[in-house]
């Protein structure tokens, strides 16, 4: 891939060769960007998961979980799961493990007795109100290579592939 071609041209490299022979198709990961994407957001995501894992004994699905409860004050298992793409087993879990440690409460909902409303305790949002402020710490220490106009440009260029993946299915 030469410096004028799109991701678009790349993808159509490859094919047939000058004698009519197939040529090889090849895929370097490094410029492939689900696989840089999908690296990175595990790079991150693990090394916060250390912040809260030591300091809080939290998991990943537990951190988000109490995250999203800090964000929207009640929610049910199945609304989580849809927001975090976890699975249902996984979330359940984490949900068990925050309810035995006081962290959160569960209520049947009035509106559908097969679920349960998900609110903070009082223990669960004292423990956000000092795991929040290091994990935005953390955050602007990590984007702190980044200019305020770079930090903008990046989260409209992740919001326009967000559209597009919804629009593409």
């Amino acid at each position: 891939m030469n410096m004028e071609d799109t991701p678009a041209d790349a993808a159509r490299e490859g094919g047939v060769g000058a004698d009519g022979s197939q040529t090889k198709q090849e895929l370097d990961l490094n410029q492939f960007l689900p696989y840089r994407l999908n690296s990175l957001a595990d790079r991150i995501s693990q090394a916060l998961a250390k912040l809260y894992e030591e300091r809080y004994q939290l998991n990943i699905a537990q951190w988000r979980v109490l995250a999203w409860l800090s964000h929207c004050d009640e929610l049910t298992a199945k609304k989580i799961c849809a927001y975090t793409n976890m699975d249902k087993a996984r979330v359940s879990r984490a949900v068990q493990a925050l309810e035995t440690r006081g962290l959160i409460s569960r209520t049947p909902s009035p509106h559908d007795q097969r679920l349960h409303d998900l609110h903070l305790t009082p223990a669960g949002r004292t423990l956000l109100a000092e795991l929040i402020p290091e994990a935005q710490a953390w955050e602007a220490e990590l984007v702190a290579t980044l200019t305020a106009g770079e930090y903008r440009d990046l989260l409209n260029v992740m919001r326009k592939l967000e559209r597009q993946l919804e629009r593409i299915g």
